[in-house]
């Protein structure tokens, strides 16, 4: 059985750590570099950009996928 994930708030995420439970290229640790605005400001935020440290190499997820314990830890770890 999981451990249930706090609640994390969309408007905080910018500059968050993040630690991929399934490391590739020796990519391990990331940075939320941006948080994806909705073009109509009444529509929630969908999307983060993520960032590798090691690498810089960036990429966009739903940020709701950084709920998921078997991808994603919050921290460096």
């Amino acid at each position: 059985m999981q451990a249930a994930r706090p609640l994390l708030n969309p408007q905080k995420l910018l500059m968050s750590k993040w630690t991929t439970v399934n490391p590739q290229a020796r990519e391990k640790h990331f940075l939320v570099a941006r948080v994806i605005n909705p073009e109509a400001a009444r529509h929630k935020i969908q999307e983060v950009e993520m960032e590798a440290v090691m690498t810089r190499r960036r990429f966009t997820i739903p940020w709701q996928e950084l709920t998921d314990a078997t991808h994603w830890q919050s921290g460096w770890c």
